[in-house]
């Protein structure tokens, strides 16, 4: 059977479009992103009260003290450990996948969702060195495919796709706090162009659109904290990037996407054993993610959440002050939560995309005090290098950075996109080499 030509492909899309049917889908996964950004909501509530009391609260209520004592994350992780192995052991599709797969793969069954969640508030809330990223992606997913079979739409066809990837989208825009966000991580992972991009997007765009507004009108309805990614730079930071932030970015970028890399390859290393040995292995890693977080603390003074948890509140102070944080630490800070990222990726359960970020902060006020380089040109090139090194997804990488950079976020875009560009390349001639092959005309 020959294959359609680009302009049949086109006109075909545009015939599904224009179908009733179509239209049908659409209003399906309209709506299908209200109960998406309902449990999406309810999830990122919990996970931040749940954090709160961990680290916070209870440590507190113990010791007195203003941080959590420096041996807290080794029972904390230890059941952390306990509970995910036996999830991965024992529950229908063990809890989803492990984070270093990244955040792809087809949506949890109907018996596999509830699992998924119950992972993911495992690992998270008791110091896993992940983001609540990958979890509800696949939530959103699996809980549409639910509201699709409601409709009467079987799992497997083009349809049941097409709201699945609705309620991926709603989850998106729920987690990184906008729609935009959740646009261009699908337009640029389905990778089609013209009508057939079209076809498979709207919904997804109107899913995470409508996600979007219930999930900041519940935040403002309930009074809870729904958190937000925009970080808290200082006043009197606008500054434009010069030449020499610009020249600085370049070896950063190479350096940060060299060590996400490392991360990486360790987690994939760790992977298989784990998957033959759930229980037991998952136990271990997990101590030994509490136990970096315990040697960080024992090292500098400061508090094991900084290495442990998704990096989001470290990377907030990191911004708000970067001065405020000695070079002994920021260094000890990237050595001990780059390699509980590695073993959290193959053992845990949550998303790769926030630590890569807080990372990438910290290795940009690490390097800020070279001569001509500022600390926010420094810290939106690791960010933006970290990022696209975890995530191979080079627009998406730019429009989350300048996004988190706020209202600096454009002054920064020539940093963060010099330093994308050299980290995505970076990344692919380590992973592939050099591709010697003529280029066809």
């Amino acid at each position: 059977m020959s294959e359609l030509s680009p302009q049949q492909t086109r006109d075909r899309a545009l015939e599904l479009i224009r179908h009733p049917e179509y239209l049908r889908v659409l209003g399906i996964a309209g709506l299908v992103g209200v109960p998406v950004s309902l449990v999406a909501f309810g999830f990122l509530a919990l996970l931040h009260a749940a954090e709160h009391e961990v680290w916070h609260t209870i440590p507190q209520a113990l010791t007195g003290g203003e941080q959590p004592p420096w041996w807290w994350p080794l029972p904390m992780l230890a059941l952390a450990g306990l509970g995910v192995g036996a999830v991965a052991r024992w529950a229908p599709g063990h809890g989803g996948h492990t984070p270093v797969a990244g955040m792809g793969g087809p949506p949890p069954s109907a018996s596999e969702l509830p699992w998924v969640l119950v992972a993911a508030l495992i690992s998270l809330p008791l110091g896993a060195v992940l983001g609540p990223e990958a979890p509800l992606i696949a939530g959103g997913g699996g809980l549409a495919l639910l509201a699709a079979h409601a409709f009467g739409i079987s799992p497997g066809n083009r349809r049941a796709l097409i709201v699945s990837g609705a309620g991926a989208a709603a989850a998106i825009a729920a987690i990184f706090g906008s729609p935009i966000v959740a646009a261009v991580l699908l337009i640029e992972m389905v990778q089609l162009s013209g009508a057939a991009l079209s076809a498979v997007v709207l919904p997804c765009l109107l899913a995470a659109g409508v996600g979007s507004i219930v999930f900041t009108g519940l935040g403002l309805w309930s009074g809870l904290p729904i958190g937000s990614l925009t970080l808290p730079i200082p006043p009197g930071s606008a500054v434009r990037p010069d030449l020499g932030d610009l020249l600085w970015a370049l070896p950063l970028a190479v350096v940060a996407a060299i060590g996400i890399r490392g991360v990486r390859g360790l987690a994939k290393q760790l992977a298989p054993r784990v998957a033959a040995r759930p229980l037991s292995t998952t136990v271990l890693a997990a101590l030994g993610v509490g136990a970096c977080a315990a040697a960080y603390a024992l090292l500098t003074g400061r508090s094991p959440a900084e290495v442990a948890l998704s990096g989001q509140q470290t990377l907030a102070a990191l911004a708000a002050d970067p001065r405020a944080w000695p070079e002994a630490a920021l260094l000890a800070l990237v050595v001990f939560k780059g390699l509980g990222y590695a073993l959290s990726l193959a053992t845990l359960r949550g998303g790769p995309i926030f630590p890569a970020v807080s990372l990438g902060g910290a290795l940009g006020v690490l390097a800020a005090p070279l001569p001509g380089f500022g600390a926010v040109p420094a810290m939106a090139a690791g960010m933006a290098a970290a990022t696209v090194a975890m995530l191979p997804l080079p627009v998406s990488a730019v429009v989350l950075v300048v996004l988190l950079l706020g209202p600096l976020g454009f002054a920064m875009t020539p940093v963060v996109l010099i330093a994308t560009v050299v980290a995505y390349m970076t990344e692919q001639l380590a992973e592939h080499g050099l591709n010697r092959a003529p280029l066809n005309p």
